[in-house]
């Protein structure tokens, strides 16, 4: 306790003006995210805080930098984010999200614990105090996430949460979908009280409810959700006191709708976010990051002041850390940004702790990380596997089946029918309805379970893809106008321990390997955009016109995002938590 008095001493003499400072930021406009007023400033900074605005005539400090009038601003906070769905590991990560300003992360790490358990999530957090970043844990809450519905490497239960909800980088319970609460499940109760118990707030995952349903939801303390559609379910959760996540994706285009309807209809903006969620690393490079989402809500006609403060403030409050960050005070981390403009909200320098960690849209060098050796083995497909796996089988001569029906831009789809020739008792994909064949194959070597269903929406032509990434269990989903492109794709996923492939005419058109517990690559950013555009050029040759078709395809095997979803199980009817039959009449 004595050195701790002494370094807090240190801190306040160097807020009096009494001990040199580190840092001094002179000759900025400092956007006050309390008062949401703009005002000439300067900023001094030791042992890695602010300790005063204007300081004390005569302060002096180690390093000066001349601000040159750009307006000073909180670092960006993303509220929600599953960094494994970047394709990058943490480090690789820094090169590119903190050129854009966000300097915080409420992570959950929902994915990897899904493939390795508890192991794999530590393995990811280790030495992120080393990062240009900062990363707060969102403790995964379903792991996973349909029990009996899917195959899973890892399982985090109501032991593995409460320990992993006592560790000091952890903010909240992550997301919970409806089901685990509306249904009244027992260990999922026992993990929001025990988040309660450890002064943690509980993420929601609202997807589909309706004002009668939030009612309970909001009763459970789920306090935000992350997966407004509509700005009636928006305005719907502020109504119940749940905070929203307003998203922008590679898949899940939200942003601009909602912002429209939030600067249409005048409503307040202190219970409102920013996340990403899932967004791939080369849609980051070309449009950014949290600012991105500001950049939006500024283009919308919302305040850019308000604006910045949704990336802030809004966010530390939330979690219970306004004390540490989301403004440019005393006494908070000195995470600072500078931007020339508030339109493009693209920094020219980016600070961490008091140290510029990025400039002029470049971050300072973050060595890779050795990772478990275990971890790069996660994909074990079944050596029984063949064409006959993604057969779907049928009497008669026309068959009426279930098909999930995707809606462009957004992760829900629609539970839609057609009819299809039967040919020998088995039933073919029709690519000129674009009516597809979707399978996922159990990839940790438990079951061998392959099943198949039919998909609406991707227009290919030909061929097929395959990933290893699809949430939130991460077996293998492959979607396909025939069985033997599909069994090609797949087969390279093995081989590469994990990725994306592209197959058609009987060879592989491209991949990427992600073989970091089969969803990230230990690549640098570059290598990675790169090898990702060469991957989506061979889609769009294929005839998919889809900007993330690899993202696209990684959400149809959600159990928990309507109306369907896919599994190693079977077809999922999402609302109903139960398998459905794909088949539902035949004709003679």
């Amino acid at each position: 306790m004595k050195e701790r008095i002494e370094t807090f001493k240190r801190r306040l003499e160097a807020a009096a003006g009494k001990r040199k400072a580190d840092l001094l930021l002179m000759n900025v406009r400092l956007v006050d995210v309390y008062t949401e007023e703009i005002r000439p400033a300067s900023i001094a900074v030791y042992d890695g805080r602010i300790v005063a605005i204007d300081p004390a005539p005569g302060t002096e400090a180690e390093r000066v930098i001349d601000g040159g009038g750009m307006y000073a601003v909180p670092g960006f906070m993303d509220a929600h984010v599953h960094v494994e769905t970047t394709l990058l590991t943490p480090e690789a990560l820094a090169e590119v999200i903190v050129p854009w300003g966000t300097t915080t992360l409420m992570v959950d790490a929902m994915e990897i614990a899904n493939v390795a358990g508890e192991e794999g999530l530590l393995a990811m957090v280790e030495g992120a105090e080393k990062l240009p970043f900062r990363m707060f844990l969102e403790i995964p809450s379903r792991v996973p996430t349909a029990p009996g519905l899917e195959t899973t490497g890892g399982v985090l239960g109501p032991k593995e949460v409460r320990s992993l909800l006592e560790r000091n980088e952890s903010v909240s319970l992550g997301e919970l979908d409806p089901s685990k609460v509306l249904d009244l499940k027992d260990e999922y109760l026992e993990k929001i009280l025990t988040a309660l118990d450890n002064g943690k707030i509980c993420n929601g995952h609202a997807i589909g409810l309706g004002p009668l349903e939030l009612n309970m939801y909001a009763s459970a303390h789920l306090t935000d959700d992350h997966e407004c559609v509509t700005f009636e379910e928006l305005r719907d959760r502020l109504r119940t006191g749940i905070s929203v996540f307003i998203r922008e994706g590679s898949s899940e285009r939200n942003a601009k709708r909602l912002l429209a309807g939030v600067a249409e209809h005048r409503l307040p903006t202190e219970n409102l976010m920013f996340c990403t969620d899932d967004k791939h690393v080369q849609d980051i490079a070309a449009e950014g990051h949290i600012g991105y989402n500001v950049k939006l809500a500024v283009e919308a006609g919302i305040d850019p002041v308000k604006a910045i403060r949704m990336a802030t403030l809004n966010t530390a409050k939330h979690f219970r850390m306004e004390e540490h960050l989301g403004s440019l005070t005393p006494g908070r981390l000195a995470d600072i940004l500078l931007l020339p403009d508030l339109k493009e909200m693209r920094p020219a320098m980016v600070i961490k702790d008091g140290m510029v960690v990025a400039e002029n849209g470049r971050a300072v060098p973050v060595p890779a990380k050795d990772y478990p050796a275990r971890l790069f083995d996660t994909v074990h497909v079944s050596e029984t596997i063949s064409e006959e796996s993604f057969t779907v089988t049928s009497e008669g001569k026309r068959a009426r089946c279930r098909v999930i029906d995707l809606i462009p831009d957004q992760i829900i789809n629609n539970a839609a029918e057609a009819w299809f020739d039967v040919c020998g008792g088995k039933i073919a994909a029709d690519p000129a309805r674009d009516l597809l064949k979707l399978s996922v194959v159990e990839r940790y070597g438990k079951n061998g379970r392959v099943s198949t269903a039919f998909v609406r929406g991707f227009r290919l032509e030909r061929g097929a893809l395959a990933a290893s990434v699809s949430h939130d269990h991460h077996n293998i989903v492959v979607v396909g106008t025939n069985e033997r492109d599909m069994l090609l794709a797949v087969r390279e996923l093995q081989r590469l321990h994990g990725g994306f492939a592209a197959a058609a005419d009987g060879e592989i058109k491209a991949s990427v390997a992600l073989p970091l517990a089969g969803l990230m690559s230990p690549e640098p950013a570059a290598t990675v955009m790169a090898q990702m555009e060469t991957a989506n050029a061979a889609v769009r040759a294929l005839g998919c016109p889809m900007s993330a078709p690899f993202m696209t395809l990684s959400f149809i095997s959600l159990p928990t995002v309507p109306e369907l979803g896919l599994t190693d199980v079977g077809l999922i009817d999402v609302l109903a938590h139960t398998t459905c039959p794909l088949v539902l009449e035949t004709e003679e």
